[in-house]
């Protein structure tokens, strides 16, 4: 649980609220009266942040009041910005975010490789040389090794389907 502070508009976790009280006895469950009492308003879970591009994800920001209570408010991120190395070397926001792309990019695309590997690694006891596969199971196959080819790679991808 959360804690906002009245006087100050910290936002703290319940032990280092309780830390702030160190001669009070506090019971195990604290209630919202209690936590009121002391001068702090309960921080409910607000809803995540949806929807964006499959680069972004729920980013903590804070907390907002809504309706006299407050809630955890969430963003969509990441945020990127201008650096600047230990000597002087800039990289603008748009190049870090760029960067940021192509890591997510090439985790992807290892990812879906890694899953197609195992789909085709399923079909090698149909390759042995004392067995003839079937055409359909040649496309299959092939189908699968065209995977990296096709225009979504590898944000979205077609399966093809075992015969």
């Amino acid at each position: 649980m959360q804690i906002r502070l009245r006087t100050t508009g910290a936002v703290m976790y319940e032990s280092e609220f309780r830390a702030l009280h160190p001669n009070t006895s506090m019971p195990q469950q604290l209630s919202e009266e209690l936590i009121n009492e002391f001068g702090g308003d309960v921080v409910l879970e607000g809803p995540q942040a949806t929807g964006g591009t499959v680069y972004q994800y729920s980013v903590y920001g804070g907390v907002e009041q809504i309706d006299g209570k407050w809630y955890t408010k969430w963003n969509l991120g990441p945020s990127f910005f201008q650096t600047e190395d230990a000597d002087g070397n800039v990289t603008t926001a748009a190049q870090n975010e760029a960067n940021y792309k192509a890591v997510k990019d090439a985790e992807q695309a290892k990812n879906i490789r890694q899953t197609r590997d195992a789909k085709l690694s399923e079909t090698d006891w149909r390759f042995r040389s004392d067995m003839t596969p079937s055409q359909a199971w040649k496309d299959y196959c092939q189908a699968l090794r065209d995977i990296p080819s096709q225009s979504g790679f590898p944000w979205t991808i077609t399966w093809p389907d075992a015969p």
